[in-house]
């Protein structure tokens, strides 16, 4: 589920009301369903959001790069075949049974 946008009134904090209050905002960013926007000298400079939220954000991200570094490997070199695999796992399993 994605975030609503910031009401101005209730989400836009100056940096000076932010520290005054950080405590109370962290308690309530995961209630709100919004980001809370930091400004300094007027100007945006950051956004508060869950770690949940963050995760959502970056997972596509996340999942890319694992694709491309997996790739890179492949090319790198002969890797396994889907038949060496399967004899690794069962060796793996047989010796791991008796535990």
């Amino acid at each position: 589920m994605a975030l609503e946008p910031p009401r101005i009134n209730d989400d836009i904090l100056p940096i000076g009301e932010a520290k005054a209050q950080l405590s109370r905002i962290l308690r309530e960013l995961g209630d709100r369903g919004r980001p809370v926007v930091i400004t300094q000298n007027g100007r945006p400079a950051g956004v508060m959001i869950t770690p949940a939220e963050y995760d959502r954000l970056t997972y596509a991200d996340r999942v890319r790069a694992a694709i491309y570094e997996g790739l890179a490997q492949s090319a790198e070199g002969p890797g396994y075949s889907t038949d060496q695999v399967l004899e690794i796992l069962e060796r793996d399993l047989e010796e791991h049974s008796g535990e």
